[in-house]
């Protein structure tokens, strides 16, 4: 839980302090990436936790496979299921295709296609993801301490 928290800072610091000032995509995809890592460790933690209180057989030792399981063991909790998907598109952000706009700007906004969609991830996107995580990591914390 400790080096969630501690993705969790980074990641704040990332979209409220050097974003507000630096207004660059590289910001906002530091910060994504940042998202990744901390979601990938939640996925991490919950599955260990699930196998000892014995939820789950075994844990998958691919990526997609872990995202099944869990899908499976949170499959009642919507906005958890939404952060898994954000986590689908976060896992692919360097090979998608990306557009930078209005760079150095009030409005600096990263345009990534994915799945044949275009994300427009501003600071309102930005702010709107960061609640679904926060709300994520509180489920998080239930289910790790949870007996």
């Amino acid at each position: 839980m400790e080096e969630i928290i501690q993705e969790k800072i980074s990641a704040d610091h990332l979209l409220y302090v050097s974003l507000k000032y630096t207004k660059t995509c590289d910001v906002i995809k530091n910060l994504i990436l940042r998202w990744r890592k901390m979601i990938e460790t939640s996925i991490e933690e919950i599955l260990k936790s699930a196998k000892k209180k014995k939820k789950i057989s075994s844990i998958p030792s691919n990526p997609l496979g872990k995202i099944e399981e869990i899908k499976k063991l949170f499959k009642k909790d919507s906005n958890f299921l939404e952060v898994i998907e954000l986590y689908e598109m976060f896992r692919k952000i360097d090979e998608l295709r990306t557009e930078r706009i209005g760079e150095f700007r009030k409005n600096v906004a990263l345009r990534i296609f994915y799945q044949g969609k275009e994300i427009n991830v501003d600071l309102e996107k930005l702010k709107e993801y960061a609640e679904k995580l926060e709300k994520f990591i509180s489920t998080t914390k239930q289910f790790l301490l949870s007996k």
